[in-house]
């Protein structure tokens, strides 16, 4: 259904929504509140202690606006009860045109600084009397452009009303599991109440989308015990030969992981394995033991990685340790030679490994014998893509990594077409990276940190999570930074690197950066999956809050990876709470896993298994903090309806028309 279709919705504010990626009114019902206000609990701001955030109802007396301030801002005064106080809003100029005199309520955290009196940061505002009707909660939306709060709240009543959802989970299991009707479940989360309304319709709702997601999973790992077809006669102690040719020592964990391996592919069933384990863990080395059994066994391997530079990488190391075996590399710089040449020889056999990127899943290459396939970084590949890869060769055995941890719970709910294995230990020799939390007043020291680390030919990272600045102005963009520390960093050659610059333009970029044509470069998370840059000792990193805890580890992974002591640096664009709480997790701990484990706690498991994690799926669901009770009564769903008698494609084809990315795997 249309948003055009809704009443009020013109098409002025159609491309407002569209800005939100809200096409359909379906779309809307799943535009959840980021937040709720209690219209009943009004505090004033001389009850409020430091940090506090609060509801409250004030008078504005006047609005100032300062744009050329090192940080721009609107400032507010404003009258409670005869008191004064302000409300300031840094770097989000649009507020001035929303804002005037008159009686409005604010949502905000309360800093009483310095003894400077009461103030208001970034409170988010409503005029008095256009909620003074509202009773209970109050649903608060993202917005983007010139939408309002009154008017999201209106189309999405209309959507929920128009577009009823209805339930994928069969009724009999509905009525056994005492699961409300769907379609209430988002009224609730629209129009709660009470608090209690918000948590059972979230709850209700996160069961419908997983129960969907686990359901097509369920279809996909159908084969998962087919019977091996493809013959490894490598012995353990010629295993070990090959282990010898790495220059260390293989850790405990390595060990492990090579043993499961070598036992996988020498079992009745085919591999469907998940290698997972933390930055700088030696995952790669492992995956290089399996193809070793696979080419010695007179078969073909593959391993593809998401960027060039990785697959490069990749390929040098290949043509290290398997000097007596035709390996080449595939990508989609290849010259269109090579690239022919590659082809024939992966057909006619000639070429026993390649690496590469997407561009090894094209449909006109094609092997001879392809019989283990590998995918290194798996969290940046689709579903689809690592089945297409699998399905070049007849009973290929899938060894597929990731530096994203993920515990084994979830791993084994979310990854349930995979055995898992997890190296959990580091290298004895690799030096854990040194993390601080940099304080504004600080920031002109650390850069002149960074100079001193590039005059003894030491590198750094700087990375924004942004390309470019957002409308309100309070996320750095890495162009923004980029032509900053130009002026700041005289002498020092700085690059840029960013998603929608050319892959060619990328690879050159990160080769000159290893090669130490640069001495600084600002990017975007493309580097969160690139080369090892020994003498980048140095991660910088903007809005760290804006980044989840496992992504920031897997950032912080990038140095640290030669001898020196490394070092990372995370700037914070706002000093709330929960912003300090996250944070204090990254600083004082190493262990990836521990990490994923915090992100899962403070986040909920809708954001930690969010779209970094699995593609679009669950994407619509991250701004709720779901329960993670939620995906163990959805398993529980699903076994039982694979189990009884009914209609399991069905399941799998409503799963499939809602996940995109699963849609050519469930289908087919």
């Amino acid at each position: 259904m249309k948003l055009s279709s809704l009443k009020y919705i013109s098409e002025k504010r159609e491309k407002q929504f569209n800005k939100l990626n809200i096409f359909t009114a379906e779309q809307l019902c799943r535009h959840f509140p980021r937040d709720y206000l209690d219209v009943t609990h009004v505090t004033p701001v001389t009850a409020a202690y430091h940090n506090d955030v609060i509801l409250t109802l004030c008078e504005v007396l006047n609005v100032e606006v300062n744009r050329y301030a090192r940080r721009p801002f609107v400032k507010a005064l404003c009258s409670q009860n005869g008191c004064l106080f302000t409300a300031i809003w840094f770097n989000q100029p649009y507020v001035a045109q929303k804002l005037g005199a008159g009686e409005y309520l604010f949502y905000g955290r309360v800093q009483n600084k310095y003894g400077l009196g009461c103030s208001m940061v970034n409170p988010t505002f409503e005029p008095a009397d256009k909620v003074r009707n509202l009773q209970g909660l109050i649903p608060v939306y993202p917005l983007s452009g010139e939408l309002t709060q009154g008017v999201v709240r209106a189309a999405v009543r209309q959507a929920v009303a128009a577009v009823p959802p209805h339930s994928a989970i069969p009724l009999p299991l509905c009525k056994k599991y005492s699961l409300i009707p769907l379609a209430r479940a988002y009224a609730m989360v629209h129009q709660p109440d009470t608090a209690k309304d918000v948590e059972e319709g979230s709850f209700r709702i996160a069961v419908e989308e997983y129960f969907m997601l686990i359901s097509a999973f369920k279809v996909i790992k159908g084969g998962r015990d087919d019977a091996r077809l493809n013959k490894y006669d490598v012995t353990y102690a010629r295993l070990n030969g090959f282990l010898s040719r790495f220059p260390f020592t293989f850790t405990a964990g390595q060990k492990a992981a090579v043993d499961e391996i070598y036992s996988n592919l020498r079992s009745p069933h085919k591999m469907n394995r998940l290698l997972q384990g933390d930055v700088g863990s030696g995952k790669t080395a492992v995956a290089l033991a399996a193809i070793y059994m696979a080419v010695e066994s007179g078969y073909q391997a593959a391993m593809t990685a998401p960027t060039e530079v990785l697959a490069e990488q990749n390929a040098a190391l290949i043509k290290k340790y398997f000097p007596d075996y035709a390996s080449a590399s595939l990508t989609g710089s290849t010259p269109a030679a090579e690239k022919r040449a590659v082809k024939r020889g992966l057909a006619d056999g000639s070429v026993k490994i390649v690496c590469g990127t997407h561009a090894v899943l094209q449909p006109d290459v094609t092997f001879k014998n392809l019989a283990l396939a590998v995918c290194d970084e798996q969290h940046r590949f689709g579903v689809a893509q690592r089945s297409s890869l699998a399905e070049k060769g007849e009973g290929c055995d899938v060894l597929i990594m990731s530096a994203t941890p993920i515990p084994r719970t979830l791993s084994l709910i979310f990854y349930g077409d995979l055995d898992v294995t997890t190296i959990k230990d580091k290298p004895a020799s690799r030096k854990p990276v040194i993390t601080s939390v940099i304080p504004e007043r600080k920031i002109e020291d650390m850069y002149a940190y960074v100079v001193r680390r590039a005059r003894e030919g030491e590198q750094t990272y700087f990375v924004c999570p942004r390309i470019e600045g957002d409308e309100e102005g309070t996320a750095m963009s890495v162009t923004e930074l980029y032509e900053e520390l130009c002026g700041k960093l005289r002498g020092l050659k700085i690059a840029l690197l960013h998603g929608k610059m050319k892959d060619a333009e990328k690879n050159e970029v990160m080769n000159d950066f290893k090669q130490k044509k640069y001495d600084c470069l600002v990017s975007t998370t493309v580097i969160e999956v690139g080369v090892d840059v020994p003498d980048a000792t140095t991660m910088i990193i903007y809005n760290a809050e804006r980044f989840g805890l496992s992504q920031l580890h897997q950032l912080r992974g990038r140095v640290g990876r030669g001898e020196k002591q490394s070092y990372c640096f995370l700037l914070p664009g706002t000093d709330g709470e929960e912003a300090r709480q996250r944070l204090a997790v990254i600083k004082n701990n190493t262990d990836g896993f521990a990490i994923a484990e915090e992100d899962l706690k403070m986040r909920g498991g809708g954001d930690f298994m969010g779209t970094r994690q699995s593609g679009r799926i669950l994407s619509e669901i991250k701004n709720l903090k779901f329960p993670v009770g939620a995906v163990f009564t959805a398993k529980a769903l699903s076994d039982e309806a694979f189990s009884g008698a009914f209609d399991t494609r069905l399941l799998a084809r409503l799963a499939a028309e809602k996940y995109e990315s699963l849609k050519d795997v469930v289908l087919n």
